[in-house]
């Protein structure tokens, strides 16, 4: 039985990082549009970057190197994004969304966007798992 050299998968995680980020980066640049998200509130949903590097990483995204913190975000907007893209077929209210007020319990009639601006990414995961949970059973 032959064995794969370890040395080999550190190279393979970082180009894939790499890709991940970039793509990331780039899919969240266009919901930042779509939502209407302004320079300040798009860098506390990635965590608080500086903002040179927020704005080095919008203009070269393919040379981003993105803490698994920041990647774990991504994949949260990407995946509330998608979740309202399902859940409400019409882009503009699905975008529209995540500035409304929500009644549910879980926000206390605040929107989603009030929610996931605390900082925290548990709140990001918190709205992701809703929508996930929306798409399963209805509206909560």
């Amino acid at each position: 039985m032959r064995l794969v050299a370890t040395e080999s998968i550190p190279a393979f995680a970082d180009v894939c990082d790499e890709r991940m980020a970039a793509a990331g980066l780039r899919a969240f640049g266009r919901i930042a549009e779509a939502w209407g998200l302004s320079v300040d509130e798009q860098l506390v949903l990635l965590g608080q970057p500086a903002r040179s590097t927020f704005f080095a990483w919008r203009q070269h995204p393919e040379k981003a190197r993105l803490s698994r913190d920041t990647l774990e975000r991504l994949s949260n907007l990407l995946g509330i994004y998608k979740a309202l893209q399902i859940l409400l077929p019409e882009p503009a209210a699905a975008d529209a969304w995540v500035r409304q007020p929500n009644s549910a319990e879980a926000f206390g009639g605040r929107s989603a966007l009030e929610r996931m601006l605390a900082g925290n990414v548990g709140d990001l995961n918190f709205v992701r798992r809703y929508l996930d949970g929306v798409r399963g059973g209805g509206w909560s």
